[in-house]
This record gives structure tokens, C-alpha cells and sequence, in this order.
């Protein structure tokens, strides 16, 4: 297993699994060339994450995903370990957003992120379609955190 840092110019090429964690291709461009793109290999390509600095003590994980055929595997628990331990000693919290999905949730307070807080109808006013994770439609984003 492997784990690369991308650089820009290949940033578009991860868009297709990019785009199964945040289905707007323009949500995801306002984040994407401005962070750090990160991708698992094993054998073939699992994974990725992008993140982003957004103060001098805050990180933000923007965006994780897996090729649903992986999930269950520890390919996005792998792939959060090694940006715990990259970013370390460069940020001393961790951000991460999402929608109020069960197995989400789960996964993000396994990886030792707690509720911070949450922001209003984000899915609803920053998206021009309703979004829907295992049946439930997306409104609030509920934001958790990890101090690294």
C-alpha cells in the first residue's frame, strides 16, 4: 500500500471518485487546487482525500472517498491515519464536514473526531438539487472536529 501526495496538474484526474463524496463538480473545485489531494494505492487505485489550511492551527478534510467496492476495507481509515500524522505537527486541529448520515458519523468519531457544530441548511442552499445519502436528504452540515 502506497499513499501519494498529487499535484496540481493531476488534481483532475480523481474528480470520477472525488465526485462520489461531493456530487457538485463546482463545490469541489473550490477546494480542490487549493488543498492537498492525497491518494491511496493498493495494487490500483482505493482512496482519496483532499485537505485544506484554512487558518494556522486549522485543517479542513474536505473531501474522503472510496470506490464503494473498497468500503469496509480500511482504506479511508488508513488514508485519514496518514494525514493525522502528516499534518501533525503543522495544524493542531482538524475540521471535517458532512451531512447527518449514520455510517458517516460513525466513521468520522471511530477516527476520534467529536461534534463542533453545524451549519443550517448548507446542502440545501449551496447545492441546486436536493441530496440524498442512504435515503436521508442532506440539509444542515454538521461539522466534527480532531485535535491532532
Amino acid at each position: 500500500m502506497i499513499i501519494k501526495t498529487i499535484e496540481n496538474s493531476e488534481k483532475v484526474n480523481f474528480m470520477e471518485l472525488l465526485l462520489l463524496a461531493d456530487e457538485d463538480w463546482k463545490m469541489i473545485e473550490k477546494y480542490l487546487y487549493r488543498g492537498e489531494l492525497f491518494a491511496l494505492y493498493d495494487d490500483d487505485l482505493k482512496s482519496v482525500c483532499v485537505v485544506t489550511q484554512e487558518s494556522d492551527c486549522i485543517c479542513e478534510l474536505k473531501n474522503i472517498a472510496t470506490y464503494e467496492k473498497w468500503h469496509g476495507e480500511g482504506y479511508g481509515s488508513k488514508l485519514l491515519d496518514h494525514i493525522f500524522s502528516y499534518y501533525k505537527d503543522k495544524h493542531a486541529t482538524m475540521l471535517v464536514g458532512t451531512g447527518n448520515v449514520p455510517w458517516i458519523m460513525r466513521f468520522y468519531k471511530k477516527s476520534g473526531f467529536k461534534v463542533s457544530h453545524r451549519i443550517r441548511n448548507f446542502f440545501t442552499d449551496n447545492y441546486d438539487h436536493p441530496m440524498f445519502e442512504d435515503g436521508v436528504q442532506l440539509v444542515d452540515m454538521v461539522y466534527l472536529k480532531k485535535d491532532l
